[in-house]
């Protein structure tokens, strides 16, 4: 099964590309055999668009909080929420939540999905650090005009599979270390014995998804010396990818909100 993992940005640019990580998973291991940067949408969206036999997890949101939809009036379905969302500007999204945080009292000012306690994550409407409420935006609508089936929200293309994955889910179950950052003063020598450790517990399979990474020797010196680790956490989205490849329904649960999603290898029931 060709397994992706893509490490998304809501501003690919040549400094700052959508880094997608390319391998076959065979039950347990997963190879990766090549990293591909997409500089620009036109890439990415061509990439996409091309039919294919993939299982991929994509680092953004898929959905918004049901609580801040519902509050809003928009749409209850994920295809038509999409929709709606592409129709707003940036400007506009980040006023519109701004305005949503602004009357909630202090300690309760994002609007959080389910999934976000048990993958660790920022709500999907949060503007700045990380700004994923941008990712959502920027993102969804290119999986929706790709026809891809995006599990549990909307049925696509059955050969190309987009399941939301988090990279940052898959590092804790090495190390709660931080093990990256886009600040070059910041990638600190114990940021990068972090990414050593998370690479070496890969490739024994020790950690709790129990996939085994096999990659080539240059590309491991690449994982573990880039600082911002888009390389790694391509490559930790297309782990969780191959853990959900082997799991009925992708290791999701059954009933899926379709305004909110799932982080795919979020700890439900006791799966993890």
């Amino acid at each position: 099964m060709h397994i992706v993992g893509i490490d998304f940005t809501s501003a690919p640019r040549r400094a700052k590309p959508i880094t997608v990580a390319h391998g076959e998973g065979d039950g347990n291991v997963l190879r990766i055999d090549r990293i591909i940067l997409h500089p620009d949408w036109a890439s990415y969206e061509a990439w996409l668009a091309q039919p294919g036999h993939w299982i991929g997890a994509f680092d953004f949101p898929f959905g918004l909080s049901r609580e801040l939809v519902e509050h809003l009036g928009w749409p209850l379905r994920w295809a038509e929420l999409v929709r709606h969302c592409a129709t707003i500007d940036r400007a506009e999204l980040r006023a519109t939540f701004k305005a949503f945080c602004d009357a909630r009292p202090v300690g309760n000012k994002f609007a959080h999905r389910v999934t976000d306690g048990p993958a660790g994550s920022s709500p999907s409407m949060k503007w700045v650090n990380p700004p994923v409420a941008y990712m959502f935006h920027e993102g969804t609508r290119r999986l929706l005009d790709a026809g891809v089936t995006v599990v549990g929200l909307h049925q696509g293309d059955p050969q190309r599979i987009a399941l939301e994955g988090y990279p940052g889910l898959v590092a804790r179950l090495v190390t709660r270390a931080s093990y990256k950052s886009d600040e070059r003063a910041k990638q600190t020598p114990e940021r990068r014995a972090a990414r050593a450790a998370i690479l070496e517990a890969l490739e024994k399979g020790r950690h709790p998804m129990g996939i085994t990474l096999r990659i080539k020797r240059t590309m491991r010196a690449q994982l573990l010396e880039d600082g911002t680790a888009d390389w790694l956490d391509a490559v930790l989205c297309a782990v969780a990818a191959a853990w959900a490849a082997q799991r009925p329904h992708f290791g999701l649960p059954l009933q899926i909100d379709p305004v909110e999603g799932w982080t795919a290898g979020a700890d439900h029931d006791g799966l993890l």
